[in-house]
């Protein structure tokens, strides 16, 4: 079924601007370039607060609504939606008997926000072949930047001894991005796409897209992404052929690496044997600030100490006079999965599996027995994975304003749309008329 409705003429027009906005808003953000050498950027970040930011994103959001509201494809939005809403009513409840509900209340909004929004991006396009030309220019047009940073100028667009918070990072590149491994991620996602692009014909400009963001991939020094990149392919690719071990290979990955990383921070017995293997058993001096969460964990199994908080509050930051006492003053706890047990409980965590590793798996199956483009299903597929592996490492879940966190949520409902709806393939007939890419 395709959307037949008559909007405004400029309406086609209008819903391609505000996909790509809506994409660069995450690629290339609002402050490009940050000095982190300025005073500001030790700022405790709970203190910091972006008016303009947040009023982009408001307007950004209020015209992402209203513009699928007037297609007829508006039903696909934000589905399945019973999780979701079971989401919204636990993370509400556990905020508001936190220790500060009016922040962590305004968090869940704010993140509820960007579910929605994520659900929605791919029903602005007409078509296949619009959304990949959409893709290329938000893409292309973020390499250029960074390229551009880079060469002329690399005192924002490479990281400077001079930087407050990790001056080690000097000589590595980070582009018009905030840093180092932000920059990295990036271009693993860019990467995807242009691999995306190459396998649907467009071969010219997707090598392109791929050696260009590679490259800057490996000046950036981003060790877990640099090794994500070959990773994930090579993941994706036994995930695709062996659909008997889908399940297992993902419960089995998931739970390996988080007890491998977290055990690190509880058990000497088990960093003797991380190290035996060559590995820094300390992931980075992480597992202080994974022993701290462990122990916000057991404190509060149930409830978690409220959402999205914990972490930089002023209870956290002044906290001191312990051997790791560097760690309680972490933005997160690098650990997506722990990060929820933190903050929503158990219950959170179980709820967000749900969204995150389960309906994606039983969206991937049902895809694949559609007609709709294999192609587009292996990207969201490889976004998919790289984001709930790299969730190992990093704290990413639910995170307003993270590339990666908007990108797995477009694929994870990109996932759910090939599994559920009909794929447009050509232009539609009418360029006035907006045709949703699924429908």
């Amino acid at each position: 079924m395709m959307d037949h409705t008559q909007p405004r003429p400029a309406a086609g027009t209008a819903a391609s601007l505000l996909f790509m906005a809506t994409l660069l808003f995450y690629l290339v953000t609002l402050t490009p370039f940050i000095d982190l050498s300025a005073a500001a950027a030790g700022d405790v970040a709970t203190a910091k607060s972006n008016r303009l930011n947040q009023i982009v994103y408001l307007g950004l959001t209020a015209v992402l609504w209203l513009t699928v509201l007037r297609s007829s494809a508006r039903h696909l939005v934000a589905r399945p939606r019973g999780i979701l809403i079971a989401m919204l009513l636990w993370f509400a409840l556990v905020s508001a008997v936190s220790a500060q509900p009016d922040v962590a209340l305004k968090r869940v909004f704010l993140a509820m926000l960007t579910i929605v929004n994520g659900s929605t991006l791919l029903l602005l396009p007409r078509s296949e072949r619009q959304f990949a030309g959409m893709l290329t220019l938000c893409c292309l047009g973020t390499l250029t930047l960074a390229y551009l940073g880079v060469a002329l100028m690399p005192q924002l667009a490479i990281h400077q001894a001079s930087e407050i918070r990790e001056p080690m990072n000097a000589g590595l590149w980070r582009g018009h991005f905030a840093h180092k491994n932000v920059a990295a991620a990036a271009m693993v996602v860019i990467s995807f796409v242009g691999l995306y692009l190459f396998g649907t014909g467009r071969r010219l400009v997707g090598s392109l897209m791929v050696v260009l963001a590679a490259m800057f991939l490996a000046q950036t020094g981003g060790k877990s992404a640099i090794a994500a990149l070959p990773g994930i392919l090579g993941i994706a690719w036994a995930f695709e052929r062996w659909r008997a071990l889908r399940i297992p290979m993902i419960a089995i990955g998931i739970a390996a690496i988080n007890i491998l990383t977290i055990g690190c921070a509880m058990s000497p017995t088990m960093r003797g044997l991380v190290a035996g293997l060559g590995i820094d058993p300390t992931f980075t001096n992480r597992i202080d600030i994974w022993k701290i969460g462990a122990t916000a964990v057991l404190d509060r199994p149930l409830t978690g100490h409220g959402f999205q908080l914990f972490w930089q509050t002023d209870a956290m930051v002044h906290k001191g006079g312990a051997a790791a006492g560097w760690a309680y003053a972490a933005f997160n706890g690098h650990n997506a999965y722990l990060d929820m047990a933190i903050t929503t409980g158990l219950p959170g965590l179980v709820l967000t599996l749900v969204l995150i590793v389960w309906l994606p798996l039983r969206a991937i199956a049902r895809a694949e027995a559609t007609a709709n483009d294999p192609a587009l299903t292996r990207l969201f597929v490889r976004i998919w994975l790289y984001g709930i592996l790299a969730a190992c490492v990093e704290s990413l879940f639910f995170q307003s304003g993270s590339l990666i966190w908007f990108m797995l949520i477009v694929a994870i409902f990109g996932l759910h749309l090939q599994a559920s709806a009909h794929e447009i393939r050509e232009p539609a007939q009418h360029p006035r008329e907006m045709e949703p890419a699924h429908a």
